[in-house]
Formats: C-alpha cells, structure tokens, sequence
C-alpha cells in the first residue's frame, strides 16, 4: 500500500503556515482511498533529542570497536529509520528560522542520514531511498524573491535539498510560501493580500501535487 511519511516542525501549533499547507496535502493524499496510509510524526510536541553519539552518524558495520552505542539511543534512531524507509514518499514541514530550519527538524535529519544506511561509504553503497519523492513545505515571514536583497539569505531549503536530493537521491519537491508574518506586522501591512494569496495557492497545490504524486 502506498505510505506517506508526514513530518511537522513548526513550533506554533495554532496558526502554523506550514501546517496548514501539509494538513492539505495529507488530506489530497488521503482521497485517494483507504490505500494511501499515512503516518504522522510532530517533532514539535516529541522532539528528537540532538545526536547523542557521533557514532550514530555511521552504520554498525562502520563503527570502530570503540563506538559502542548506548541500545536507548540506537533503538530511537531505528524507529526514525524505519518510518523513513518505510514511506514511499516523505512530506516536510519546514518553517525558516532564523534563516535557518527548526532544530528538531535538524536533529531528525542527523539520526537518518546515516552513512552505510541511507546513504553511500566506501563499499557499502546502499542507497534505499533513491528516486522516491520528498516534497519540502516551507514558509517564511518575509519575502525572499529571486533577485531580491534577501534571496541568498535562505539557508532552510538547500541543505534540505542536498541531504534528500543529493544524499538521499530522493526526488525533490518545494512549495513555499513567503509574507506569513504580514498578518502580524503592521509595516507588512500592505502585503496582506499577497500573503493571503500565497498562502491560498500553496494549499491549493500541496492537494493537487498529493492526488498525483507517484507513490
């Protein structure tokens, strides 16, 4: 049965613009019919915790026979793998902060990417999650067009596309939207509109691309 992997990050579980874009997209996911499953994972209200051991960076068959692992941590890292090697496709959310991601977006990353298991060293070359689709949600409160001032100030989207994309080998997709903060600020005032609109559009699409994607 085709399986979706839905991770939320954002640490506002009230009016998360983020939110609402995956929220659509598992509902698009879901009116496929009952063979769509989904599990959901908010790594807001369960945060992974930062990697305990840089030994966790290394599949047990590239551990040096000092790196012995605490089992706790090791069976905690296993339950993130197993949820990802289990999806067929992976949705994202993943607010900027700071110019950046959220840290527990980050410390998911850190206990999956793991070299000799989900992406190639030396002669274990495995790489299981190639070709499957990741589609990234992110949002922002201020706007960062292409040729912008702000542009290159994006740094929550590209490492995400190496680590799925380049890493991972997975088939990467981005919806953003920008201006959320425009409701808040009174100097954005005058983008609300815009804002609104966005936000419509990307939810719009999140349901689409989720009734076509291949699974």
């Amino acid at each position: 049965m085709p399986h979706l992997l839905h991770l939320d990050s954002s640490a506002d579980p009230r009016s998360s613009a983020s939110r609402a874009v995956t929220a659509a997209f598992v509902a698009g996911w879901r009116e496929r019919g009952s063979a769509f499953t989904v599990t959901s994972r908010d790594l807001q209200a369960d945060p992974p915790p930062h990697l305990p051991d840089a030994a966790l960076h290394w599949s047990p068959g590239l551990r040096t026979a000092q790196e012995v692992v605490d089992p706790a941590d090791e069976a905690r890292q296993q339950t993130y793998l197993d949820e990802l090697l289990a999806a067929d496709v992976l949705l994202l959310g993943a607010p900027m902060y700071n110019w950046s991601l959220p840290s527990t977006l980050k410390a998911w990353i850190d206990h999956v990417h793991v070299l000799g298991t989900t992406v190639p060293f030396g002669e274990f070359e495995t790489r299981p999650l190639a070709g499957r689709p990741a589609v990234v949600v992110s949002s922002r409160g201020a706007s960062y067009d292409a040729g912008g001032e702000q542009a290159s100030w994006d740094h929550t989207v590209p490492p995400l596309e190496l680590v799925l994309g380049r890493s991972f080998g997975m088939s990467v997709s981005v919806i953003t939207l920008q201006l959320t903060l425009a409701d808040r600020v009174p100097a954005m005032a005058d983008l609300r509109d815009r804002a609104a609109a966005e936000a419509d559009a990307a939810r719009s699409y999140a349901g689409e691309l989720a009734g076509r994607i291949a699974a």
